[in-house]
């Protein structure tokens, strides 16, 4: 497995519900089509699964 996962933001999360946006601003993506680099852990692959309608993932 990759140590990293490349994370782009690929759907506004304006309609979503408020946890949702908070997960999504807790990734560090704060605009459309904004990537982030983030360790893969449990504890970030659990937020992916929240919010995995609103995001893209790679492993790096």
């Amino acid at each position: 497995m990759a140590d990293k996962l490349k994370i782009t933001l690929v759907k506004s999360p304006i309609g979503a519900i408020p946890k949702h946006r908070a997960t999504v601003a807790a990734l560090g993506l704060t605009k459309m089509h904004k990537t982030v680099e983030l360790p893969n852990n449990d504890a970030t692959k659990g937020m992916i699964q929240q919010v995995r309608h609103l995001v893209k993932v790679e492993e790096v």
